[in-house]
């Protein structure tokens, strides 16, 4: 991960520089190229890997995080709590993770193996029905409570998007011919990284924010949501207007879809958002110019969703027998 300072140490100098991939099984028939950024390949399992070594990195640096005093505290789903989990047992730092019942128990469990205090609310807030707003309460009662304490607040610090601007330099070194980026929106700072990039050097990339159908980020929200890891319950500080050029709201079954769409046919295990990511896509295939270069951003690796998204009971349990929105049987009969 290029910075300009001192060298990041250890583990955290892999983070970054994530490979890009031609999809050319998901859809042979295309017209256009399509690439996937692996940000699997953090050494966290993610792109949340990115933002958290950004927020912590310098106040580590400069002395106002100290090991063995200071405390971290953030709410996060998963990702980001691995991260911040794993830059803070590097350094020998303190750090509590507020999430809740949707957060999956393996990034809990994973967590927990880097040192990490995890917290569950367990009461979604009465007037949203989220747990989110629940969270972040706890966070600023912790911080405001324990002495030492720092809350990097993902959804508004200026550093979480300033991390994803080196991710969208990083596409671009490899497609400098790049039409569309796909990305999924959370607290917004991929979007906004790469955004701030994009129109920074004037560059003709058409920026397409995947978001989670009932999230509150472009739209009031309406209804609940299976799959963590992708859209909010409440807009963040991080959003603007002007970040996308296109939005597109993808459910919880087409989130599933894409996932098993991109095992099946590309052998590549990765997390709901990808999934998102990939029917995003698909739903524009008719909007996207012959010739173009599309490149979509996998946030993280699929095998935290083996008893959900890969699990054929859960499916079906909460969508029926879908499994023809990935089998098809040209491809199950083609030759290798």
């Amino acid at each position: 991960m290029a910075d300009a300072g001192l060298p990041v140490p250890g583990v955290l100098a892999t983070i970054g520089t994530t490979p890009i991939v031609e999809l050319t099984r998901l859809d042979p028939n295309s017209t256009f190229r399509t690439y996937a950024k692996l940000e699997s390949h953090n050494p966290g399992g993610s792109i949340k890997d990115r933002a958290a070594l950004e927020m912590l990195r310098d106040r580590i640096r400069d002395g106002r995080l100290v090991p063995g005093r200071s405390v971290v505290v953030e709410s996060s789903s998963g990702n980001l709590g691995i991260g911040l989990a794993q830059v803070c047992a590097y350094h020998g730092i303190r750090f509590i993770c507020v999430v809740d019942p949707r957060t999956n128990r393996q990034n809990i469990a994973i967590m927990r193996a880097l040192g990490a205090e995890v917290e569950v609310v367990t009461d979604a807030d009465p007037v949203t029905g989220e747990y989110l707003p629940v969270r972040i309460r706890r966070v600023r009662e912790l911080v405001a409570t324990l002495d030492h304490a720092y809350c990097p607040n993902q959804y508004a610090n200026p550093l979480n998007p300033r991390a994803h601007r080196n991710t969208m330099r990083e596409i671009l070194d490899a497609l400098p011919d790049l039409s569309f980026l796909f990305c999924a929106t959370s607290s917004c700072g991929t979007l906004r990284g790469c955004a701030e990039y994009v129109r920074a050097h004037r560059l003709p990339v058409t920026l397409v924010a995947v978001d989670a159908l009932g999230s509150a980020i472009f739209s009031p929200p309406v209804g609940g949501r299976l799959i963590p890891g992708h859209g909010a319950s409440i807009r963040p500080a991080l959003y603007g207007d002007d970040l996308a050029d296109i939005v597109v709201h993808i459910d919880d079954l087409g989130a599933v879809a894409g996932c098993r769409r991109l095992a099946a046919r590309e052998a590549i295990i990765a997390g709901g958002s990808s999934g998102a990511v990939v029917s995003a896509m698909q739903s524009m295939r008719d909007r996207i110019p012959p010739g173009s270069t599309c490149v979509l951003v996998f946030p993280d690796r699929g095998d935290r969703y083996l008893d959900t998204i890969y699990d054929d009971d859960w499916v079906g349990q909460h969508f029926g027998d879908v499994s023809h929105l990935w089998r098809k049987p040209q491809l199950e009969a083609a030759s290798c």
